[in-house]
């Protein structure tokens, strides 16, 4: 229990202790969250007493940060949530959440006795606008009771920082051409985290285990008979959840690469298109980023594949390297199922590759334009029925 700090010594030993419980970052209520806000307390009323220390102000703390290490208002987003927040803060016309600190002190450095001066004045969460969520659609699926308390309850179930993540929707990278119904989104995400953190007998995750190779064995799992389901055994396996969950209304996504937890990715999959060779490109592309772009940190790539890569570069690289690991560039030149139309080319090269003639078959209609060839090759109907589970929208 802790006591009124009378000593310097007593004072050193609290500030080392509110540091560690603010790196901890505790949940809202926790028991180690109620002694942060009294160790704060105690430790704001000994500095008031006693100690002439002369803090700098948050914002000015944080602005010399920026300074130090070059970075931009932008650079600031992912621990702040928006470029307009960013702006607000930076102006003082907008108070910094609890979250906001946890953050800056975490990805920054910035000293939790600095920023902790502005803890009063920040609410311990921004107020959700919760009745913005698609309850009614939520409730359809059986993801939540229907009320306002249960819809909270699904975010609860999700670690701390992570739920400040996909509220906040930092670092997100939206491939899209129309407009994404944002809380849809954030609601779809929880409940694919929540989905892969109940899965069970998941391998362990070892960085850098999405190689070449590694994706071609994937990709070979399309001759099982089963092969969406071969799919998701292979991953998780490998430790990584791939989970199937249909999309919400006016999210448009097809597929999402969620790398907000560090040791363990989350391939989600609406199903929003239900053809064999949209489910084996939408897979490939999204561990694409898993390999390729896992060093940017805690991140999520919302992809909507109907539309091109509009230029982003991740975007172009995770395209360029599905493709290649499902079929090989040269094997795609020099095979007559590249120029060909005829069912039995698309079949040859397919039993070459060891894929399923679906990948082939749909690589020739996009890349002809053509949507009604192969009509008989893509594996319509042949990827939801392995996920009975699974609410499909009407």
């Amino acid at each position: 229990m802790h006591k009124i700090i009378k000593t310097d010594a007593e004072y050193q030993e609290a500030l080392s202790r509110l540091e560690a419980l603010v790196d901890a970052s505790p949940a809202i209520g926790s028991s180690a969250a109620e002694e942060l806000e009294l160790l704060g307390l105690l430790v704001e009323n000994y500095e008031k007493t006693v100690v002439e220390i002369e803090l700098p102000d948050p914002i000015d703390a944080i602005e010399f940060r920026m300074e130090q290490q070059n970075l931009s208002p932008r650079d600031l987003i992912p621990y702040l949530g928006s470029r307009s927040k960013v702006s607000e803060i930076l102006a003082r016309k907008r108070p910094l959440t609890l979250a906001m600190l946890r953050a800056l002190h975490n990805g920054l450095g910035i000293p939790g006795k600095v920023l902790l001066q502005a803890e009063k004045s920040a609410p311990a969460e921004e107020e959700e606008d919760w009745g913005k969520y698609p309850l009614e659609e939520m409730t359809k699926r059986g993801w939540i009771t229907g009320s306002l308390q249960s819809l909270r309850g699904l975010f609860a179930k999700l670690p701390p920082l992570v739920r400040e993540q996909v509220l906040c929707h930092r670092t997100e990278y939206i491939r899209s051409a129309r407009t994404m119904d944002r809380n849809a989104l954030a609601a779809w995400t929880a409940r694919v985290i929540f989905q892969a953190q109940a899965m069970k007998a998941v391998g362990v995750y070892k960085t850098g285990s999405v190689t070449p190779a590694f994706m071609r064995e994937l990709a070979k799992q399309s001759r099982r008979p089963d092969g969406p389901l071969a799919a998701q055994n292979f991953l998780r396996s490998a430790g990584i959840p791939l989970i199937i969950e249909a999309h919400l209304p006016y999210t448009y996504l097809d597929g999402a690469a969620i790398l907000v937890i560090e040791e363990r990715p989350i391939v989600g999959l609406t199903l929003r298109h239900d053809r064999l060779d949209n489910f084996w490109y939408v897979l490939m592309h999204e561990v694409a980023h898993i390999a390729l772009h896992s060093n940017l940190g805690e991140a999520e790539f919302i992809d909507d594949l109907d539309i091109e890569t509009s230029g982003d570069p991740k975007e172009i690289e995770a395209d360029a390297l599905a493709g290649e690991m499902l079929i090989p560039a040269d094997e795609w030149k020099k095979s007559a199922a590249s120029r060909s139309g005829i069912p039995m080319a698309a079949e040859s090269l397919a039993a070459k590759l060891n894929i399923h003639a679906a990948i082939v078959a749909g690589r020739l209609r996009h890349e002809k334009k053509a949507f009604r060839l192969f009509n008989n090759l893509v594996g319509h109907h042949e990827v939801r029925k392995h996920f009975p589970d699974v609410v499909w929208p009407d």
